[in-house]
């Protein structure tokens, strides 16, 4: 893709017009399982999970958030224990351990939960070459999960999954469990680099174990109204992604940057921001896709 360094005057992409006090609608066919997956690191793609999920908590419904990156950003984010000793994904998916007995409550949003990552998931890669059903571990438990929610009255709505910026079988486990995945590309140069690799990876999954798994939703972040590389590079995305890429865009933002470090999504940390607007109308955005 050749495009041009030069910075035009371009107006800041504005947030969609939604109504902040509505309500947003619950899938019609039952739990969404979405993956948030890029090969690519640093485009945003735990940002973007914990936010959604925390403006689809505000928005009323009930979400599960499973961190499967050792770094554990997601975790950090949505205020929640994830040190060495804490119990969560790793145990879940190494050990067998139900999702149930080790899900906590994020202090986010009352109807959010969060599977936590500790460090431990760091070798999980390598015990997860020995195990059998090794590309199921997670989706069995997830199931598990749901069935017991549904059971209890008290559905849960979506489940975000975080995975490491890689290929691994963590992120195999991940694409395996979903039904949708959601795509975050950044508004710079190289955007596309190592989307290829991901799609080719989905095929395999899509062919040999999830024959449901399509990608939903492609978001663009980082998006810097100043200089007419980022339009281009939009233009790009919606070319190569016209159906799936959401009409909100997520700007570049230092209250987006801030937040984790306080343990908060910017929708907490700085709810009247730009940024947490765009999330919010991102979030609306999906929810709304789910109803048919």
């Amino acid at each position: 893709m050749t495009v041009s360094r030069e910075t035009p005057e371009a107006p800041v992409p504005a947030p969609l017009e939604t109504d902040d006090d509505l309500q947003l609608p619950s899938p019609t066919d039952g739990t969404r399982v979405i993956v948030v997956a890029n090969q690519k690191g640093g485009v945003g793609k735990t940002t973007t999970a914990v936010n959604l999920a925390v403006a689809m908590a505000q928005g009323g419904l009930r979400v599960l958030v499973i961190d499967l990156d050792p770094q554990g950003n997601a975790s950090t984010a949505l205020g929640v224990e994830h040190h060495e000793g804490v119990a969560g994904t790793y145990e879940v998916v190494i050990d067998g351990t139900a999702i149930n007995d080790v899900v906590v409550q994020s202090p986010e949003a009352e109807t959010l939960s969060v599977l936590p990552a500790t460090v431990n998931l760091a070798g999980a890669e390598v015990q997860l070459v020995s195990m059998v059903a090794r590309e199921s571990r997670l989706s069995k438990a997830i199931g598990k999960y749901l069935a017991a929610a549904e059971e209890q009255g008290q559905p849960i709505d979506y489940v975000f999954l975080d995975c490491p910026p890689s290929l691994g079988l963590l992120t195999v486990n991940a694409l395996v469990a979903a039904d949708e995945i959601l795509i975050p590309i950044q508004c710079e140069y190289y955007a596309l680099e190592g989307v290829s690799q991901l799609m080719n990876t989905i095929d395999v999954v899509k062919g040999e174990l999830n024959d449901d798994l399509e990608v939903s939703t492609v978001l663009l972040t980082m998006f810097d109204a100043r200089t007419r590389l980022a339009a281009q590079v939009a233009d790009e995305v919606r070319r190569h992604f016209a159906d799936q890429t959401l009409r909100a865009v997520i700007p570049r933002s230092v209250r987006i940057s801030e937040a984790p470090s306080y343990g908060q999504t910017v929708l907490t940390y700085h709810p009247d921001s730009i940024g947490s607007q765009c999330y919010a109308d991102a979030a609306s955005e999906i929810a709304h896709r789910g109803v048919r």
